[in-house]
């Protein structure tokens, strides 16, 4: 007897299941935005034609500027120092937030005073101010970018790892390890580490929207990479002057960071299901189904029962 309350739950998983595989397909193509633009976009971005502020056509799919350069060849371009800033700095955040944590969550109580002190004082400033100061003393540029995104977002990463720490400290199997003689820094490492991945992780795919955002800002401002190279910031500032007359200028770098940021977020999502032992089991079982591989189907043992015992009366 089938229950009639169990069929939007299991509806809900399968559509919760395709959009995991298609942030999946998703990141590959960001991965290929990021790696091999020039697949996706046979004309270079900086390339001028006669065309100047044409709409989107059978020639030109989004379009051109106001210098006849195609808008799809920018915004493909475009996404290189922007995925790469955004990356780059998330990674060196979380390492140094991690590492942060840890000291701070395994160290005495003085020297965890006076790191998370430290930590929240970081955690006070707008982002866009510290981006701003290290800009201001570094000159604008990728690197700037990365070392703000760095040091605006590792407090957060630092914040979230110190709280998991002094909760897992107390756990049976660290307390064993100490008791068998095992060091600070290898219980660290060996058994509070991997069971702050998955914290780390989803933090660090959402994270990455965040980034993106903020990289798109200072480059909106004109703090980013220099013209004419293609940049979603520069050129969304760049169309901003035109939205009544050259709405395409400005849509489709804006969509193409929206889009980055949704998938961060499905990432993270499909991430934490992945990196859960008893949810990662269902999640591959729902992408091979997804895929069309679809495991033989296995009769309850109640029906094999009622199906052999109908058998024999006959």
């Amino acid at each position: 007897m089938t229950v009639p309350v169990l069929a939007p739950v299991q509806t809900s998983s399968r559509l919760r299941r395709v959009s995991q595989v298609a942030a999946l397909v998703t990141l590959v193509l960001f991965v290929l935005l990021l790696v091999a633009p020039g697949a996706l976009a046979h004309t270079p971005p900086n390339t001028t034609t006669d065309a100047f502020l044409a709409p989107p056509s059978g020639d030109h799919w989004f379009g051109t500027d106001q210098l006849g350069r195609d808008v799809l060849s920018r915004t493909v371009f475009g996404a290189r120092p922007v995925l790469l800033a955004s990356l780059l700095g998330v990674l060196v955040a979380m390492a140094a937030g991690v590492a942060v944590g840890i000291v701070a969550g395994t160290a005495p109580r003085w020297l965890n005073a006076v790191l998370m002190r430290a930590v929240d004082v970081l955690l006070a400033l707008p982002v866009l101010l510290i981006a701003l100061i290290l800009i201001a003393t570094a000159g604008s540029g990728i690197r700037s970018i990365v070392a703000a995104i760095a040091v605006a977002f590792a407090p957060g990463f630092a914040r979230v790892v110190e709280a998991s720490v002094r909760k897992l400290r107390t756990a049976e199997y660290v307390e064993a390890s100490q008791v068998f003689g095992s060091t600070g820094l290898r219980t660290a490492v060996r058994h509070l580490l991997p069971n702050l991945m998955t914290e780390v992780v989803v933090l660090g795919s959402s994270a990455v929207g965040w980034a993106v955002l903020t990289a798109t800002t200072l480059s909106f401002l004109g703090l980013g990479v220099e013209l004419p190279a293609p940049d979603w910031g520069s050129d969304l500032a760049a169309g901003a002057t035109s939205l009544s007359t050259a709405w395409w200028l400005s849509s489709f770098p804006g969509l193409a960071i929206t889009l980055t940021i949704l998938l961060a977020n499905f990432s993270g999502d499909y991430l934490m299901g992945a990196l859960d032992p008893r949810e990662g089991v269902r999640l591959r079982q729902g992408v091979r189904t997804f895929l069309g591989n679809r495991a033989p189907r296995v009769v309850p043992p109640a029906t094999a029962t009622a199906t052999t015992t109908n058998g024999a009366a006959r």
